[in-house]
């Protein structure tokens, strides 16, 4: 196994940094700002339209997507060290078109889309032109198992199908570009287990689509992307809709979550780093009891471990990332999950140092700190919690070496 960087990677490696110094961190008050005063939060500040103009004229467009000729063509190794230099600023991924839920669902049309679907909904969404939601969670039933979810798809006649349910947390289905959901619920509440579910392409603008709320973290509803509770009454949508086939939402929901697991902890790592990086600068500029913060030991301690943690978390994105190519995603279903429970943890307790070091300004709006925290926190539960994660990996580990007893 050889977790080197490839010339290619190497190459916009070095174009996406450039891009973000020049481009990604100056926007980010401007953005901020925006969502703060802008008299309707739900609008697209006008800055991420120029990042994205720019980030396409330049090349760096659809950088994921490995196995298709839709994106740049790389592999999730070569692709690893990019999604991290995106994932320094929480508006980075966005800029290359790059950003969660819209990857995980065109995955999802690349690989399960017929051509009829890729055409409506995949092409504008590689283009830019519109944005996406993935409707899954459900606030009544413990969504971490997802054989509890009771949004019915039911079929009327052979022209359709009707979709009833309420779910939370879609997250994008606020933004004024989102134009289509993919909504997982029950087809035949009588198939085995694993096969009651489907995915269906429910359009945003269908009848008896109700938006409750947006959902808040922490206090923040993260206007203008948002992650919205909504209601499915009696809404209709054709045949032709439906992903794969009926029953197959399970084949899908793990085709999809493998690549969109890696991806969070790619830009986790990426949030770390820079976290770190404002720890060294914090620590060598501020003065306290006579001395720069850099000289107390417990500072430095601080700062060593978390650049070991870095590093290990990155090395074990790597290594889920080569897996995933040289195996498949399925058989890589190991490390995926390891690096799910490690890297959101390892940045949470990096960005508390770093916030814990920078003292009052840590929890404030003058850096990003705060909103990485967050972020970090946040995936602990998105796309799986932590105690799901422990419990296969737990089981496939005993699997494989407690037969051998």
């Amino acid at each position: 196994m050889s977790l080197a960087q490839s010339n290619r990677s190497k190459a916009l490696a070095s174009r996406v940094s450039a891009f973000m110094d020049k481009h990604v961190y100056h926007a980010e008050k401007p953005y901020k700002e925006h969502v703060a005063t802008a008299a309707d939060r739900w609008t697209v500040p006008p800055v991420m339209d120029e990042l994205k103009a720019k980030a396409r004229a330049e090349g760096l467009w659809n950088l994921f997507l490995p196995e298709s000729e839709l994106g740049a063509g790389l592999s999730n190794l070569e692709y690893a060290p990019l999604s991290e230099i995106m994932g320094r600023s929480l508006i980075g991924a966005e800029a290359f078109n790059c950003s969660a839920p819209d990857t995980g669902n065109m995955e999802v049309l690349v690989r399960y889309g017929t051509p009829e679907q890729k055409e409506q909904w995949l092409k504008p969404l590689l283009d830019g032109k519109i944005r996406s939601a993935f409707c899954m969670t459900e606030p009544d039933v413990a969504s971490s198992d997802a054989t509890n979810i009771r949004c019915s798809i039911e079929r009327e006649g052979n022209s359709g199908y009707v979709v009833n349910g309420r779910k939370w947390w879609a997250s994008g289905a606020l933004d004024p570009r989102c134009e289509i959901f993919i909504v997982m619920g029950k087809t035949d509440p009588g198939a085995p287990k694993h096969q009651q579910q489907s995915m269906i392409l429910v359009p945003r603008s269908t009848p008896g689509i109700k938006i409750v709320r947006p959902m808040q973290v922490f206090g923040n509803d993260d206007a203008p992307h948002g992650h919205a509770e909504i209601v499915f009454d009696n809404v209709r949508v054709p045949a032709e809709n439906m992903l794969l086939g009926e029953g197959r939402g399970f084949e899908i929901a793990q085709g999809r979550l493998g690549p969109g697991r890696i991806h969070h902890c790619m830009r986790l790592v990426g949030c770390a780093q820079r976290a770190l990086e404002l720890m060294c600068v914090r620590a060598s500029q501020r003065v306290a009891f006579g001395r720069v913060l850099s000289d107390h030991g417990p500072v430095r301690e601080d700062i060593a471990r978390s650049a070991c943690e870095i590093e290990q978390a990155r090395l074990l994105t790597l290594s889920a990332a080569d897996k995933m190519d040289r195996e498949g995603n399925k058989s890589a279903r190991d490390l995926i999950a390891m690096i799910k429970i490690v890297a959101p943890m390892m940045a949470q307790t990096v960005i508390d140092r770093a916030i814990q070091l920078h003292g009052a300004m840590g929890v404030s709006q003058d850096t990003f700190l705060a909103d990485a925290w967050k972020y970090a926190r946040t995936i602990r539960i998105a796309d799986g919690p932590d105690a799901v994660h422990l419990a296969s990996l737990g089981k496939q580990i005993v699997g494989r070496y407690g037969a051998k007893a």
